[in-house]
């Protein structure tokens, strides 16, 4: 093919994160041609530089913590870990930043792949360099995020880390300042302290973890503390200077803190500043505003699916988002109704509104699914919250001596089901997959009683949760 030539497909998907992967696939399981367009690699921000290295990361430190909590097992993991070891089985699970294997997946499905920024370039048609792909029936934006740096005086020349330097780190600093209070500066926090770094964190809101219900933050801030990080609520950085290596900041109660690095856990814009999004009459830089198809208002040809579209800044719900909207395309390009389709059916992305699982990998771990008793009032839901500590049930005893966390669910007082499930503990990241599964269902309350937990298990913690309900 010639450098300038046209190229036509069914479907063109900007960018191959775990979002465009699964889009492709099923396109391309439906007999559609798509051509899939990436600027860096293959698998995306989760693959290189979130989900997979944060955990990588992380599963050494939780499985010490839990052991330290074990007479008998302790005394045998007292010393320090292993950082380069650890370092080492994350860089094997990031394939070392090398993208082949993705490429031979996609290839092995039947897509196209093209390197190079894509950008639209009118309806219906993507630039690649001196390519220009054009799309039969659908573009997909899956373009993701960046992470957010504030506008502070200076801040390029101190070279601060976002979750991209933290997670793909070869080395720990001795000091570490994380200012943030989400999931990236809970869980990164977590991680350093336990290699070493002596951690601050600084958190302008009043505790960690503001999205889950109040006491998550709380417990997870209880015990960053008890590692001997210096966590402060309440506290902004008003200026960062580094001189000498030396990292220096001042808060705005005049506090200075110096550090080797510091991580900034701010905040995600959509990655949609550079993608052609005027030539269509969209703003750039904009999160794209999509229907539950994943179609973008005002369109009929673009869908814009995962992290763009900020309905769940999730991995996982970008692929539900995904998979649903590979079906409706299909649909649509088959002939087939789409628009007005129920709840809940093949090409309708419900569980973004109250369903949503999420799972912080920080020890303790804290998971949730749909509302919490806030969001569930504020939607105008009649609701009671439901609180059981976990150290309840004999399963939490015997996984941790002085097992700590807490259970709540938020029923609905009218329906009698279950509208939102928080657990916080050691293991709790197994538990939640239950509860998106009873709040997605909307399973009766009644119902749940003849789910029967295995004993003796944490999973224990549903009976204590329902008698609670009962006698309240």
């Amino acid at each position: 093919m010639t450098e300038s030539e046209t190229i036509a497909y069914d479907v063109v998907v900007l960018g191959a994160g775990p979002v465009g992967e699964n889009v492709a696939d099923r396109t391309r399981a439906a007999g559609l041609t798509t051509a899939v367009v990436e600027s860096e690699l293959i698998g995306g921000e989760c693959s290189y530089w979130a989900c997979m290295p944060s955990k990588a990361l992380l599963r050494p430190v939780i499985a010490r913590a839990d052991a330290r909590r074990l007479p008998g097992l302790r005394q045998a993991v007292q010393g320090p870990l292993d950082t380069a070891a650890i370092f080492a089985r994350r860089n094997w699970y990031t394939g070392d930043w090398t993208d082949d294997g993705q490429a031979d997946w996609l290839a092995g499905i039947g897509a196209d792949l093209y390197r190079g920024h894509g950008r639209l370039a009118g309806p219906r048609t993507v630039t690649v360099g001196d390519r220009t792909l054009t799309a039969r029936h659908a573009v997909v934006v899956s373009t993701g995020t960046r992470a957010v740096l504030p506008g502070l005086p200076g801040l390029a020349e101190v070279k601060p880390w976002t979750s991209r330097e933290a997670t793909s780190a070869q080395s720990v600093p001795g000091r570490l300042v994380v200012v943030g209070g989400g999931v990236v500066a809970t869980e990164m926090a977590t991680a350093f302290q336990a290699f070493g770094a002596r951690v601050t964190v600084l958190v302008r809101g009043k505790g960690l973890l503001n999205r889950m219900e109040p006491f998550a933050g709380e417990l997870v801030a209880e015990a960053l503390t008890e590692a001997g990080a210096d966590v402060r609520t309440g506290t902004s950085v008003e200026s960062v200077t580094r001189s000498d290596g030396t990292v220096v900041v001042v808060t705005d109660h005049g506090d200075r803190i110096e550090a080797d690095e510091i991580l900034f856990a701010t905040g995600r814009a959509p990655r949609t500043e550079d993608i052609g999004l005027d030539t269509i009459g969209l703003e750039p830089g904009s999160w794209l505003t999509v229907d539950d198809s994943l179609r973008v208002t005002g369109t009929d040809w673009l869908y814009g699916v995962g992290d763009v579209n900020h309905r769940a800044l999730l991995t996982h719900q970008g692929k539900y988002q995904a998979r649903i909207a590979g079906a409706a395309i299909a649909a649509r390009a088959a002939g087939t109704a789409v628009d007005g389709a129920e709840p809940w059916s093949a090409h309708v992305a419900t569980a973004d509104h109250e369903c949503v699982p999420q799972v912080v990998f920080t020890d303790p771990e804290a998971a949730a699914v749909g509302l919490s008793l806030a969001e569930a009032e504020q939607a105008g839901y009649r609701v009671r919250a439901v609180d059981v500590e976990m150290s309840s049930v004999a399963g939490a005893g015997l996984y941790a001596e002085g097992y700590k966390g807490r259970a709540r669910m938020v029923v609905d007082l009218e329906e009698e089901i279950l509208r939102g499930v928080t657990f916080v503990g050691p293991g709790v990241g197994e538990l939640i997959h239950s509860a998106t599964v009873a709040v997605t269902g909307r399973v009766p309350i009644a119902r749940l009683w003849h789910a029967v937990p295995s004993y003796p298990t944490i999973s224990e913690v549903w009976l204590r949760l329902l008698e609670a309900f009962r006698d309240t």
